[in-house]
């Protein structure tokens, strides 16, 4: 019944990406909605926070920090519209340190990994933003770690369909990335950071300021997990 119920979820959300006309209604209705018992538990983790702003704006001064709880909070609406048992590892505007001294940033990273490791996760999904030297590049970009093929799998699961997001305002396709970084190896569970946007390019930090296109990027998030999941069922039997 559960993968009946991804499959029919995976046809409707590609007709809506197809057609790059995602809302938050349509695909809330395409995700299957789970039995209390059976739910699956997603980890989203809001990069930075508090004095660790991250990268910033080029035009407007936003910092990262803001625009990855925003989203995470998207994200976090519409898998829990759909079933899924949610746990945030920030959840307001601070970091997750104790004090701000020496050594603040390492304490940040252990206590994410400590709300991993509590809510044994199907999948955890890292919001950032990205920067880049050049002010011309643009688009989403999933990162996994290569010794992980869930990681993987998730990781380009996620990728397509922001492709087809970045694709409706004439970006070009970007692919998942192998990357070392501490969130990805932090832990067992299935894992990828997903850089959201190119803050260091004007036309993608204008998108990344709005609701509507932050909501456009959890829809898609939210659609990769789907078909990961249903890829899993899929090749598990």
């Amino acid at each position: 019944m559960k993968r009946s119920l991804f499959a029919v979820g995976v046809a409707v959300v590609v007709m809506f990406l197809t057609a790059f006309s995602l809302c938050v209604g349509a695909l809330r209705s395409s995700l299957p909605v789970f039995a209390a018992e059976d739910r699956y538990c997603i980890v989203i983790d809001a990069g930075h926070g508090g004095i660790d702003g991250g990268v910033s704006g080029r035009k407007t001064g936003v910092k990262e920090r803001d625009l990855n709880l925003s989203i995470s909070f998207c994200l976090k609406e519409i898998l829990t519209d759909a079933g899924f048992s949610v746990v945030m590892t920030r959840k307001t505007e601070a970091g997750l340190y104790d004090t701000t001294l020496r050594g603040f940033k390492k304490r940040d990273m252990q206590k994410r990994k400590q709300i991993i490791e509590a809510a044994k996760p199907t999948a955890v999904i890292s919001i950032h933003q990205n920067f880049y030297p050049s002010s011309l590049t643009r688009g989403a970009q999933a990162f996994y770690l290569a010794a992980s093929p869930k990681s993987k799998l998730l990781g380009e699961r996620i990728q397509q369909y922001l492709n087809s997001v970045y694709a409706s305002v004439g970006v070009k396709s970007r692919s998942a990335t192998a990357g070392n970084y501490y969130m990805l190896e932090c832990t067992e569970y299935p894992s990828v950071i997903v850089e959201c946007g190119f803050l260091s390019n004007a036309e993608d930090e204008r998108l990344l300021n709005t609701e509507g296109w932050q909501k456009r990027l959890a829809e898609g998030i939210a659609a990769g997990v789907l078909a990961y999941l249903e890829e899993l069922s899929v090749l598990s039997t």
